[in-house]
């Protein structure tokens, strides 16, 4: 069974490099580097998918493309049930993260995130690995500075990262394409998490 790899974000040129769709940029780089397959369209799934094999890991990387609060849909089609969920790494945004750092996890509830708790609800279960890019702002001293109401988070999430924003976004979304690459190839998100946390 192949590892599913899904980068989540919303479709369409209005919101490529937002903070929200930092998973898939950073899946997006992971295909790169170990030169996936080309991305295709797939009707039957509603997304972007592409194809690979890393070590003796098959995978298939994914970008549903539907919205957000939508990738259950697409991710119950090649994610069927509890079983199929320990081969699956979801790699989104994370407000509860300081911009710029990653973290892994494994067998989490979704912390408000709208497009995991789709997921979560689609596959059953909450035990599969997650890559976690952290895009909140942070004061001189380290503490988040997290936007407030939902009003003010959508906004934040959907505007597109500030030139000073992506110096130091982009390391994170190298450290977080191997980590992705770490997880497949060990076949373990654990043994990644000792890693990269």
């Amino acid at each position: 069974m192949a590892w599913v790899v899904v980068g989540l974000g919303n479709p369409g040129e209005e919101y490529e490099d937002t903070r929200h769709n930092a998973g898939r940029t950073a899946v997006e780089l992971f295909g790169r580097a170990i030169s996936a397959s080309e991305w295709k369209n797939d009707k039957m799934f509603k997304a972007r998918v592409a194809k690979g094999k890393l070590g003796t890991q098959l995978f298939v990387l994914c970008e549903p493309e539907t919205y957000m609060n939508e990738s259950g849909k697409v991710v119950a089609k090649l994610v069927q049930g509890p079983k199929a969920a320990e081969k699956l790494v979801v790699v989104y945004d994370d407000l509860d993260l300081p911009q710029g750092t990653i973290k892994l996890s494994f067998d989490r509830s979704s912390g408000g995130h709208k497009g995991l708790e789709s997921i979560i609800k689609a596959v059953k279960t909450t035990a599969f690995a997650r890559v976690r890019i952290g895009i909140s702002p942070t004061t001189p001293s380290g503490k988040l500075k997290k936007p407030k109401g939902e009003g003010e988070v959508n906004d934040f999430v959907l505007a597109r990262f500030k030139q000073g924003e992506l110096s130091k976004m982009e390391p994170a979304f190298k450290r977080a394409a191997e980590a992705i690459g770490a997880i497949v190839e060990a076949g373990d998100v654990r043994l990644a998490m000792n890693t990269f946390n």
